[in-house]
């Protein structure tokens, strides 16, 4: 369907891509992965033309159509009923030509092609992505300059889904949804008839909706068979095997330098000393894995407070005399690790605003600890970093009075050392910023630190960063999120933000996803139930299947982390024996006849625990499909 051939680019005098080359299944769907700055952005926008690339070639089946989204998002007074259904350019132009054709054999022609295109089923259709993302009956006819530049954004992917291009091509579609809007398109991306392309950071979207993983570093491309999970056991491997080879040549390396330097000044053996050291000469390197400052996050511990740190009481939070939220009771002590649930517009950045001390509460009591601080990092913060200053030099503007070793420790914490703290932030990647930012928000230690979309700027390798820090932070953590993922890893409370109010959910975040499904059926699954079925009947039913989904999803999950154990337990044999000196004491007293028994076995029982795999995963698709 699509191939790429030594697509090279060269932007600024640097080299981002670097003669790539890949071959996508047709029909596939392929997730396009890899480190902040690496030229996942770019490569898209050469797929897409608008961007040429310096060498090489895209090439496509004649006659396929290829949809993208623009940056800009859409605006005006058209609504978003209407933008959606004008992007299916084909019927927009035979609906018009229908109604001014007086040739009658014309007019039949293109009344039969709207007939062969299913014209009449295009405003259902519309709606139904529309309110998949979010947008009920009455938002669907609002003006579009009447919402944010996010919900824009939404009405730009309905329009690109609506309009069902052979190449879907989609950067980041998930930044501006919430987790309902998120399941929903999941589901739609896993239907669709054609190819798909979608660069995403988010572990669990990945891994539920692509069959193919493309991996772009240090300017290559790599296609990897499954989903994000199967990938990083691919890559470990890699990892593993590049790492035992590099011991192999080193320890090879240090052999042939001390056979040259023994032996080149001696008549009897300088040719065979001269040969190895053509031999070393020859030996290309294999490359170091290196740590990656992009990945280093480190809140600084906060001084103890005694609990509570909030305390709200019956509060209220809104704007002027609009109510967002009412009866708010919510107490929230040191060591708490909040997620606040529930669809875009219902008030969780309200509430996040109101912990923050940015809102007061409208009525009710609201009592705060008088020595707490607090880190609060929103989008807008990213947003509005000076372009044109350093991180250096807004660290030193935000700590007024401490030492210029404070303020580098400070930046250290984020990765930004050396040249990184004295390059503009304009030419900084949007993970970097990110990271700036949320470097310039603890800069006092805060006992609560309340993030609203941390990870929308920050790769797959950045995330799990960020949640190891979250996790080893001493002070209490309240996180809005539509990365699954970090939410699961970070959160022990979740606060459901719901129909003017917020409450705990009793439940974990599988159970959510079970509650938002059986709530909203038809924009979770993309369809409304089949007519004649009894309601009740259809309740037992989803019931049924969410308990047999959950019961799969865990086998899968038994059987990934019994495959996970085994690969670790393969790759420490395979280290013991390239390496016995580094190996665990256990292996390194076994020989290599013991040690190649026990691999064996341990490949059996891998090829088992990827076929329980296999088949648990197989079988939760089956029911979610």
């Amino acid at each position: 369907m699509l191939n790429l051939t030594g697509i090279t680019v060269r932007l600024g005098g640097r080299t981002i891509i670097d003669d790539a080359t890949a071959k996508l299944p047709p029909r596939g769907r392929i997730g396009l992965i890899g480190r902040n700055g690496a030229g996942k952005s770019t490569l898209v926008r050469v797929i897409a033309g608008q961007l040429e690339a310096d060498n090489g070639e895209v090439t496509m089946p004649r006659g396929s159509r290829l949809g993208y989204i623009a940056q800009e998002a859409p605006g005006g007074d058209e609504t978003p009923f209407e933008t959606v259904l004008a992007a299916d350019t084909e019927r927009a132009a035979l609906m018009a030509e229908s109604e001014s054709c007086t040739d009658p054999h014309r007019l039949a022609e293109v009344h039969d092609r709207l007939i062969a295109i299913e014209a009449h089923s295009a405003p259902s259709r519309a709606a139904r992505i529309l309110v998949g993302l979010g947008f009920d009956e009455a938002a669907q006819h609002r003006p579009l300059e009447s919402f944010s530049g996010g919900w824009r954004m939404r009405v730009a992917l309905a329009a690109l889904l609506f309009s069902q291009p052979d190449l879907l091509l989609l950067d980041e579609p998930s930044n501006h949804l919430d987790l309902e809007a998120v399941l929903w398109l999941e589901d739609f991306l896993r239907s669709y008839p054609a190819t798909i392309l979608l660069v995403s950071h988010e572990r669990d979207f990945l891994n539920n909706v692509v069959d193919h993983i493309l991996h772009l570093s240090n300017g290559k491309l790599t296609l990897y068979p499954g989903g994000y999970d199967a990938f990083e056991r691919q890559r470990a491997e890699r990892q593993a095997q590049l790492a035992a080879a590099k011991a192999r040549q080193d320890a090879m390396r240090e052999k042939l330098r001390d056979y040259v330097a023994r032996n080149s000044a001696r008549a009897s053996t300088a040719k065979q000393a001269q040969s190895r050291a053509k031999a070393l000469a020859r030996m290309q390197p294999i490359a170091e894995l290196i740590d990656d400052p992009s990945l280093s996050f480190d809140f600084p511990p906060p001084d103890e407070l005694r609990p509570p740190l909030i305390t709200l009481d019956l509060a209220s939070a809104g704007y002027g005399e609009t109510r967002i939220l009412q009866r708010l009771n919510l107490r929230i002590d040191p060591d708490d690790r909040i997620a606040l649930l529930g669809r875009n517009g219902n008030g969780k950045t309200t509430l996040a605003r109101l912990l923050a001390a940015q809102l007061t509460p409208l009525d009710g009591a609201m009592t705060a600890s008088g020595r707490m601080r607090v880190g609060y990092f929103t989008q807008y913060q990213v947003e509005e970093l000076d372009r044109s200053e350093t991180p250096l030099q807004h660290m030193t503007i935000a700590m007024p009075g401490a030492t210029p070793a404070a303020v580098r420790a400070q930046l250290g914490r984020f990765g930004f050392a050396g040249p990184k703290a004295t390059t503009e932030v304009g030419k900084l990647s949007g993970g970097e910023r990110a990271r700036l930012a949320l470097a310039l928000i603890t800069r006092d230690a805060p006992h609560l630190l309340i993030l609203d979309e941390p990870t929308n700027h920050l790769d797959v390798d950045a995330r799990e960063a960020l949640v190891q820090a979250l996790n080893d932070y001493s002070g209490a953590v309240v996180i809005v999120s539509h990365d699954r993922h970090m939410l699961e890893m970070t959160a022990d409370r979740l606060v459901l933000v719901d129909a003017g109010t917020a409450r705990e959910f009793d439940g974990s975040i599988d159970d959510y996803i079970a509650f938002v499904l059986a709530r909203d059926p038809a924009p979770a699954r993309g369809g409304d139930a089949p007519r004649g079925v009894n309601k009740k009947d259809q309740r037992k039913a989803n019931a049924e299947a969410r308990e047999r989904g959950q019961a799969l999803r865990k086998a899968a999950r038994a059987a990934e982390a019994e495959l996970e154990r085994l690969t670790a337990e393969r790759s420490a044999i395979d280290q013991a024996m390239f390496d016995p000196a580094s190996a665990a004491p256990a292996l390194a007293k076994l020989t290599m006849t013991e040690l190649m028994k026990r691999r064996a076995a341990l490949e059996t029982r891998i090829e088992a625990a990827e076929a329980a795999w296999l088949e648990a995963s197989e079988a939760f698709e089956a029911i979610v499909a």
